[in-house]
């Protein structure tokens, strides 16, 4: 196929890029949340919110929210829309579990991946051969996936030593690591406490102490689909699929392979996610141990705008609220309360300056309100700790909602054919 025919025919599309904020303005606000945490911290003296700890967990609880969204991304690429995720996920947790405390952790990682890769199959044979709807297959492919794993269960785990019809037995680690003399010399720096240096040091921190080699290898597929999918001839047939499936069939691409290619191994995602929860985050299967983390995964792929670099964002964010159940969450999360409500008065701010006053007014109601709960208790509930990744999930898809682009041709059908 002619890819610079190709790379013309996405470079007419009118909007795109007034749609995504260019590198530098990105990281200047990302530096301008940083300060404000930092404000924050000081403030409300809840120095948990940026210790190594707390970003440790963050980044251990974000890594397969991370993998279900790079595991969508590659699918939707291609035009597929993947709601199976969780159940993709669910496989890779029974099936990483099954194989990992009987041959071994790393063999559970392959058994796990295989698990995500089958039900792929299943949602690649549903909607691409048969033309099913894309949200019924994933639909069916999760109550499927948790039907079939609580009955393997009864058959594997039950009445094997440490286990039961809900639990496999304890698989072996994968062990963790440091990098020595940075990571101890960060977290000694982290508790000095001093405004932005200490915060810095507590995320960077976070990013290189008590890792699993499996975190590593996670965190470097989200650069590494980033270099295939926009800097590879294969990347761009795949993403003609998702945008024109039938210019890129008269170009030659063979449209059905690109998808099915696509669809697996975005089901090899998910079912990385899902052993990364039963080897590394638990080194133990459980029934219901996902716990939505593949919608959310797809919600991250969304916030992200189905691009690596946001869907990384968007798990860190996820994966950080995640972290609040494990690490002094209601303190806290009430300090979080005064950070949300300062950057939604600079939201207002800039609906202003973008002469949105109507939306602005709204987000500065929203602002003042979350101050005044803030001001007015010293602390919050549990239940809103527990709920605080689900309301922060539907609080980033509708503020961003707008300022989202889809690949043209997501989810619609496509008959092999249509391009001759």
């Amino acid at each position: 196929m002619s890819t610079a025919t190709l790379t013309k025919q996405q470079a007419k599309r009118p909007g795109r890029s007034g749609r995504r904020l260019s590198l530098p303005v990105l990281l200047l606000v990302i530096a301008g949340v940083l300060v404000l945490t930092s404000v924050v911290r000081l403030i409300t003296g809840a120095d948990g919110i940026t210790s190594t700890g707390q970003m440790s967990t963050a980044l251990r609880l974000a890594v397969p929210i991370g993998l279900a969204g790079l595991g969508g991304l590659w699918a939707e690429r291609a035009g597929v829309v993947n709601i199976g995720l969780e159940g993709m996920m669910i496989l890779g947790t029974w099936f990483g579990a099954w194989a990992g405390y009987q041959w071994g952790p790393w063999t559970g990682v392959v058994f796990g991946i295989l698990g995500g890769v089958l039900g792929g199959i299943l949602h690649a044979i549903a909607t691409v051969t048969f033309n099913v709807n894309h949200i019924v297959s994933g639909v069916a492919i999760n109550i499927l996936a948790l039907g079939t794993t609580r009955y393997l269960s009864k058959f594997t785990f039950e009445g094997v030593p440490q286990g039961s019809s809900k639990q496999s037995p304890p698989i072996d680690s994968l062990g963790t690591f440091d990098i020595p003399g940075i990571s101890s010399g960060l977290a000694t720096l982290n508790g000095k406490h001093w405004f932005l240096v200490s915060d810095l040091a507590g995320l960077v921190g976070g990013l290189i102490t008590d890792l699993s080699p499996l975190t590593v290898i996670a965190v470097a597929l989200v650069p590494l689909s980033w270099w295939v999918l926009w800097r590879t001839a294969f990347g761009l047939r795949l993403r003609s699929c998702g945008e024109n499936p039938v210019a890129a069939e008269s170009l030659g691409v063979n449209v059905y392979k690109y998808k099915y290619l696509a669809v697996l191994i975005s089901g090899g995602f998910a079912g990385l996610g899902g052993a990364f929860l039963s080897i590394v985050a638990s080194n133990v299967y459980l029934d219901g141990q996902t716990a939505g983390r593949g919608y959310i995964g797809l919600a991250a792929m969304i916030f992200g705008n189905w691009m690596p670099g946001g869907l990384a964002l968007g798990a860190g964010l996820f994966g950080y609220t995640d972290s609040l159940n494990l690490r002094g969450g209601t303190t806290n999360v009430h300090a979080l309360i005064l950070l949300l409500a300062i950057l939604l008065v600079f939201g207002a701010a800039y609906l202003v300056w973008r002469k949105r006053h109507v939306p602005a007014v709204a987000t500065a109601v929203v602002g003042v309100l979350m101050f005044l709960w803030y001001v007015s208790t010293d602390d919050v509930p549990r239940q809103v700790v527990t709920a605080t990744p689900y309301v922060v999930t539907l609080l980033v898809l509708s503020l961003s909602a707008q300022h989202l682009r889809m690949p043209k041709a997501d989810g619609l059908p496509y008959r092999k054919g249509q391009g001759k």
